[in-house]
């Protein structure tokens, strides 16, 4: 029995996947041209809770503007998915809530305000867990803190590689494509096949219910058998 569904926050709750170099990077090199391996290997650390979120802006050259800087950098943030909030309150009646996100924690916790994203019931930020998806471990401590089998749970992403290790141990994967097929992304291994795959949220409720009828008789199945 489903009780879970988990969302990934940069490419399903916010539109934009490529948020570090599509936002991050470009936001810190107008102000300081720093090289962009050099963001991204600040951003991993702060990502992971080796640093804080004021060490992050010191570490990239701009720390004399904090705190105002990284209000200017999150206030400048407006794709979340508009869709996502009112289908995913209709879930909530039904299902646990989760949010599983590779981020620093200040800033997650400041866009969730922003955006008055207040549907989960359980959330695991990479840097308050000091480890970011793909690794087995982020995936869990959602299992840990919610004492939730994997078996009862669906994960949301838009990266087949997080999929793929959520998978890998038992829970169901919806693969969300926004690109309907197009990805950019490097990471997507090519023998793996999600449960499920949605383009918009719109599709969101009739593929969880396509993936419970898909457990049934799966189950009815092996009984069958025996």
């Amino acid at each position: 029995m489903i009780k879970w569904i988990i969302f990934d926050a940069m490419g399903v709750v916010f539109i934009e996947g490529h948020d570090v170099y599509k936002y991050l990077v470009p936001f810190i090199q107008e102000r300081n041209p720093i090289s962009t391996d050099k963001i991204y290997d600040v951003y991993r650390r702060a990502s992971l809770g080796e640093i804080s979120s004021k060490e992050f802006w010191e570490d990239v050259g701009l720390g004399h503007e904090y705190p105002q800087i990284e209000t200017m950098y999150l206030d400048s943030r407006h794709d979340i998915d508009i869709r996502f909030a009112p289908i995913v309150r209709v879930l909530s009646k039904k299902y646990g809530i989760g949010l599983i996100s590779n981020d620093i924690c200040e800033w997650s916790t400041y866009l969730r305000k922003k955006f008055s994203i207040d549907i989960f019931d359980i959330i695991i930020v990479s840097s308050d867990v000091h480890c970011r998806k793909p690794d087995i471990p982020i995936f869990k401590y959602f299992l840990n803190d919610t004492n939730a089998h994997a078996e009862e749970c669906i994960f949301i992403d838009d990266r087949n590689i997080n999929l793929a290790v959520a998978q890998s141990i038992g829970m169901k994967t919806i693969h969300f494509d926004r690109n309907n097929g197009k990805s950019d992304y490097t990471d997507v291994k090519s023998d793996f096949i999600p449960d499920g795959r949605i383009t918009s949220f719109d599709e969101l409720e009739d593929e969880i219910e396509r993936i419970k009828i898909s457990i049934k008789k799966e189950e009815d199945d092996n009984h069958n058998w025996i």
